[in-house]
């Protein structure tokens, strides 16, 4: 599996770049903020997932390893395919489209070009699912009896894992952010990636 591409900017546009590494052009359908990192550069870099299909073979590339991983959270709902994963990436901002999600906006999360109210639907239910199956504590134990979070809590940092944000500073930004008296999941998720900017 090629998982990472770096080399020179041959060609870029609106949603597609060819890198060349050693010799060899590679064609990838980029996200829209791996392509606003490479616009100008004459190098660039980008993480990449490999879609072997009976129709063809495709490379797609993301900005960061979090962009990549909320990619492969998308194309696992029925539905969902790469493209459709890589038009709802590039639709908001990775932090938005975990809030969306997290806090199950459907109208937010529909707005996007091409998205369907149904399919938004199901992304947020399977996605939600999947969060709340993730396990958080290394020794095994409950997501909540191992962070002492309540509910609102957990889920908050079952959100910020999604994207790719690590436990412990997942955990740290969560409880910040409730001792600062944030309320709610959706003011406890807003208030702790706030913390990451």
């Amino acid at each position: 599996m090629i998982a990472y591409v770096k080399g020179k900017v041959l060609a870029l546009s609106e949603n597609v770049v060819i890198l060349e590494n050693n010799g060899i052009g590679y064609e990838i359908a980029c996200s829209a903020n791996a392509v606003a990192t490479l616009v100008g550069a004459k190098e660039g870099a980008v993480f990449t997932y490999l879609a072997v299909r009976e129709d063809g073979v495709n490379l797609y590339g993301f900005e960061t390893l979090a962009e990549k991983q909320m990619f492969l959270k998308l194309i696992s709902v029925s539905g969902v395919g790469p493209k459709m994963g890589m038009t709802v990436l590039s639709g908001m901002s990775l932090n938005d489209l975990a809030f969306s999600i997290a806090s199950s906006d459907v109208k937010t999360l529909s707005r996007i070009k091409g998205l369907g109210k149904k399919t938004a639907e199901r992304i947020i239910l399977e996605l939600r699912e999947t969060l709340a199956d993730m396990p958080a504590a290394t020794d095994g134990a409950p997501v909540a009896t191992a962070l002492k979070l309540d509910s609102d809590g957990e889920n908050a940092v079952l959100a910020l894992m999604s994207l790719g944000y690590g436990k412990a500073e997942s955990t740290k930004a969560v409880k910040a952010s409730l001792d600062e008296g944030a309320k709610g999941l959706e003011t406890i998720i807003a208030a702790a990636l706030r913390k990451f900017a």
